[in-house]
């Protein structure tokens, strides 16, 4: 009884000294600065070399090549059926620049789906091949004889791609491979019955047809460049060839994009709120920030000039497992000279990570910029979340060539504008509401550009989620 009346009284004893509750009304506390978790390590941003854009604009002069529209194709799907896009056969080469509505409406109707299971063929070596086969799903293995007899991938193909569009036109082609179903998907194909019933009905088709097969054959380099004639190895008097180097007579031009956004601070927190941190300051940080965000993903993601949707098909490949293997990056690297680094989304990295240790590889880090990042045959592999992934839990890594003295993937952006903060972006005062609220736009410009096709190549529908 003694020990519990004891704590009753220790309970109830009056408070000695100040507590800690109110001893905080007088102190000064040690605050952070405003924290994002938005911030990311934007390395796109870091490692391509920025080019000075004057005017707005940047054009690309390329030497002259002749490109026959190997594009991709777009289908609309209803249920379980699947229809390609008319207008979408023009990137066909055949029908390259046909544009009668009605007769690619109708060979778009005579197209047939077939859907078919992995390890189906749809093609075999060496048979007469009659139609043409539009992807619009899964991904088929073009299976050819190797160098030493024995069965050799020659090629993966996936969702939009297209093979055999010369068995249209020509009644003595033979497949040169077997397509081989590496998963279970939809394809359509075109007969070349169906395709010369209509040439033969309408007219215009027939004519476009005559003047592609009148066109005359031009002399090209492996990429497609004119050729430019030289002699070498000859000996005494040779009569030397005449040459010239032909350009692109519409090069494409790039205009720098732009992000905005007003900030809006209330004049009595500017004036009453600003110490120990401007409040306008740490504001207009914060919101640069999320402008850089916005700036990294539209470079990759904008369909106007984002890298993922201005990479040349040439440059596309497809991973020949789903999961992004060594023999795959060693493909995306082996496409291209002197490539500075990877970009690939973290799940993508950590994907990589779980095929090398399947096969007891361990890649080397490097070290950038006080960083240690991890590097494939000594090229650096940079995060970006910007990447997306799709529902099917898929994504693409890029590798790219950078900088104008080597024909790579540059940034654009226009330094020394008004009320410049940071190069090619301004803050500027827009005035004083009647509300005292003070207004500031903020804004930056930029834009990327692809040189040449092969500076930048991806790696496509590489699965993430494959844990054995």
């Amino acid at each position: 009884m003694s020990v519990q009346a004891g704590s009753e009284s220790e309970t109830q004893a009056p408070q000695r000294s100040l507590g800690t509750s109110a001893a905080r009304n007088l102190a000064t506390t040690t605050k952070s600065a405003p924290q994002m978790q938005e911030i990311t390590s934007r390395w796109l941003l870091k490692m391509l070399p920025w080019v000075s854009v004057q005017g707005g604009t940047y054009r690309v002069n390329r030497r002259l090549s002749y490109s026959v529209g190997n594009g991709v194709v777009e289908f609309i799907k209803t249920g379980t059926q699947v229809q390609v896009i008319p207008a979408e056969l023009g990137e066909l080469p055949v029908l390259r620049d046909y544009d009668d509505p009605d007769a690619l409406a109708e060979l778009a109707a005579r197209c047939h789906q077939i859907d078919f299971e992995p390890g189906q063929e749809l093609t075999s070596f060496g048979s007469p091949a009659d139609k043409v086969f539009l992807l619009a799903h899964g991904r088929i293995d073009q299976i050819g004889p190797g160098p030493y007899g024995d069965d050799a991938v020659l090629q993966t193909v996936a969702d939009g791609a297209f093979f055999g569009e010369d068995s249209l036109v020509d009644e003595e082609a033979i497949w040169e491979y077997t397509a081989r179903a590496a998963t279970a998907g939809t394809v359509l194909a075109l007969s070349r019955q169906d395709f010369q019933i209509l040439a033969d009905r309408v007219d215009s088709l027939r004519a476009h047809l005559d003047s592609v097969r009148d066109l005359p054959e031009q002399r090209t380099n492996k990429f497609g460049e004119a050729a430019i004639d030289l002699s070498a190895g000859h000996q005494g008097e040779a009569v030397l060839p005449g040459t010239f180097v032909d350009y692109e007579a519409r090069p494409r031009e790039y205009e720098l994009s732009i992000a905005q956004t007003v900030l809006r601070v209330h004049t009595r927190v500017a004036d009453l709120y600003n110490q120990p941190m401007n409040q306008t300051e740490q504001q207009l940080r914060l919101t640069v920030e999320a402008l850089r965000e916005r700036q990294e993903h539209e470079m990759l993601n904008n369909r106007d000039f984002g890298l993922l949707h201005n990479a040349d098909y040439d440059q596309r490949i497809q991973s020949h497992d789903g999961a992004p293997s060594p023999d795959d990056m060693d493909q995306l690297l082996s496409m291209r000279r002197g490539s500075k680094f990877f970009l690939a989304h973290p799940k993508a990295i950590a994907a990589f990570g779980r095929e090398c240790n399947k096969r007891g590889l361990y890649p080397e880090s490097v070290e950038i910029g006080g960083h240690r990042v991890p590097a494939w045959r000594g090229v650096p592999m940079f995060p970006s979340n910007k990447i997306p992934i799709s529902d099917a839990r898929t994504t693409s890594i890029l590798c790219m060539r950078t900088g104008e003295e080597e024909s790579g993937v540059i940034g654009l952006h226009q330094p020394g504008i008004p009320d410049e903060i940071e190069p090619s972006t301004s803050v500027r005062f827009m005035g004083i509401s009647e509300q005292a609220i003070i207004s500031y736009l903020v804004t930056t410009y930029f834009s990327a550009a692809v040189l040449v096709p092969d500076a930048l190549g991806v790696l496509e529908n590489v699965e993430i989620a494959r844990w054995r």
